[in-house]
């Protein structure tokens, strides 16, 4: 008896601590959405880019020397690595070109719809069975896209399109990551990085500034920040079950939707919040609807983060 309440005990700690570690995850990855927001109103998108990735291997570093660079060069599936590698540098690069001129809520309520993607992808790129109901789910998530789009000649931005297309690459990433789930987390992360790094660099040429030491150190610590968020959230999925930390992801959009109106002023359009609703509840309901018909679902499906 004390033995099985003991076990009890331990499992609701590790529970408990894998919810905690996704809501910090995801309120670092809001804090570095606003952050990249807030310097991209200064400098080129590419030059804060380069000096971000520069910034996470202050904490890539100690993992990288724990694992052993030999296994950043030992990959399974060379491919699908590269492939991933752009669809991430395409979701960074076009997420922060994005927030130079769209509320931070608007653009991560695109970013919100990367379970519908996902769902919809697995089913023509991996081809897994999704049912009915899934369907119906995804296309009710597209009409809750559409909505925040607004994809009229007098609403139609740039902005829009970059916010788009970087949250289809984010769910192009997701896939990618599920089918190199035998890869370490250091060695794509460590890619991901790298090309970011690569695309930044050729992005500031001509655009650069000269940063103050300020300005230095809050790129820096961009980078240093998204990392510490993708492993805080990478380490709840291993204490918890999927399940039940897909819909605190969702958390993000309510950290978004206070940051900017805390640091930038924005104030949410009822058109964005109510197609962000709509988009949230369907991507819920694709997750229940995972557990439902399999016996677990695989943390890959969660995303990791936005950036």
């Amino acid at each position: 008896m004390a033995q099985s309440l003991a076990r009890n005990f331990t499992v609701r700690n590790v529970l408990l601590a894998g919810i905690l570690l996704m809501l910090a995850g995801d309120f670092m990855f809001a804090l570095n959405d606003a952050m990249g927001k807030w310097l991209v109103t200064s400098f080129s998108v590419g030059q804060v880019v380069l000096i971000r990735s520069i910034g996470a291997f202050i904490v890539l570093g100690p993992m990288i020397a724990s694992q052993g660079t030999a296994r950043l060069f030992h990959m399974d599936r060379p491919l699908l690595q590269f492939l991933r590698v752009v669809a991430t540098t395409t979701d960074t690069g076009l997420f922060y070109a994005a927030v130079v001129y769209l509320p931070l809520a608007d653009v991560m309520s695109f970013y919100m719809a990367g379970p519908i993607y996902v769902a919809a992808l697995s089913h023509l790129l991996l081809g897994e069975k999704v049912g009915w109901r899934r369907w119906l789910a995804i296309l009710v998530g597209f009409c809750g896209v559409l909505i925040i789009l607004k994809p009229s000649s007098a609403a139609f931005s740039l902005s829009s399109a970059f916010a788009l297309v970087g949250s289809i690459a984010f769910g192009f990433a997701i896939i990618l990551g599920r089918l190199l789930r035998g890869t370490s987390d250091t060695t794509l992360v460590t890619w991901q990085t790298i090309g970011t790094l690569l695309v930044g660099g050729v992005l500031a040429i001509g655009a650069w500034r000269t940063p103050s030491s300020l300005d230095l150190g809050a790129m820096l610590l961009l980078g240093v920040v998204s990392c510490a968020a993708h492993l805080m959230i990478t380490r709840a999925l291993k204490l918890a079950p999927a399940s039940t930390l897909a819909p605190l992801h969702y958390s993000l959009l309510l950290w978004a939707v206070v940051f900017g109106l805390a640091f930038f002023g924005d104030v949410p359009s009822p058109r964005i919040l109510i197609g962000s609703v709509i988009v949230v509840l369907a991507g819920i309901f694709i997750f229940h609807r995972q557990k439902v018909v399999e016996t677990a679902v695989p943390p890959e499906n969660v995303p990791k983060g936005v950036n």
